[in-house]
């Protein structure tokens, strides 16, 4: 199986282990450009291909051919292999950068080696964390997930679908595969009730609501609506 890193914050780290979260959207990087002269028609660059890919809004979500096939994420069959933010036991050393002229910090990762485990965030261990870099002795530290090498991933995911659409044209179905706390959703409204008795309420939470503030929570951008690649899988380990 070919795979390929992909990163997930803690609570959608928390859904794919509760089995919860089946799918994820990824923007496309370059976004299509509109085709000039056919209005909701857009092109996109696709090195896989070496040509142009078309996307369109003029057609039904999910009906856009073999752009699908060109997700730089992996398609169907392959593996998707999640870094999250975990912590690892090693120490911190300088090495000197020519290009940047000046010494930089390296992380020297040694849980295997001391026979230690990896630990994850999304678990709020209690590892007790080293003071700070530069001591001689090793310890523990927190480490963002774009570092998490694969001897310290967990969870590996097998694509079974992908698809391009709209961020703003996803299906309530969707919005529940994309892992939403259904539970603190069904909280939210029912205090939203108990307020609104009493005319003092506003803005009722809903899927879609829910699903846009946990967008925008992680820095994307709702508004734009941008192009997406579509995602779905299924959990492979553990």
């Amino acid at each position: 199986m070919k795979e390929h890193p992909i990163l997930m914050n803690c609570a959608m780290v928390r859904a794919l282990l509760d089995g919860s979260k089946t799918q994820t959207r990824r923007i496309m990087k370059p976004q299509p450009e509109p085709t000039p002269h056919r209005p909701g028609d857009y092109q996109w660059p696709c090195n896989a291909f070496q040509s142009m890919v078309s996307v369109s809004d003029t057609r039904a979500p999910g009906a856009h051919g073999m752009a699908g096939d060109a997700c730089p994420h992996g398609g169907h069959g392959d593996g998707l292999r999640v870094r999250e933010t975990f912590f690892a036991y090693g120490r911190w050393v300088t090495r000197y950068s020519k290009k940047k002229r000046r010494d930089e910090w390296h992380f020297i990762d040694m849980t295997v080696e001391c026979d230690r485990a990896y630990q994850y965030d999304a678990e709020s261990p209690d590892v007790p964390l080293a003071a700070g870099r530069g001591g001689a002795l090793p310890g523990w530290y927190k480490r963002p997930s774009i570092f998490m090498p694969r001897a310290a991933s967990r969870i590996l995911l097998a694509i079974v679908s992908v698809r391009v659409e709209r961020l703003q044209d996803i299906s309530d179905a969707d919005i529940v595969a994309e892992g939403i706390d259904m539970e603190a959703l069904a909280e939210s409204q029912e205090r939203y009730d108990a307020i609104a008795k009493d005319g003092n309420a506003s803005g009722r939470a809903t899927l879609r609501t829910t699903w846009r503030d946990l967008w925008e929570s992680t820095g994307g951008e709702w508004e734009t609506n941008p192009w997406c690649w579509v995602i779905s899988f299924k959990r492979v380990t553990p």
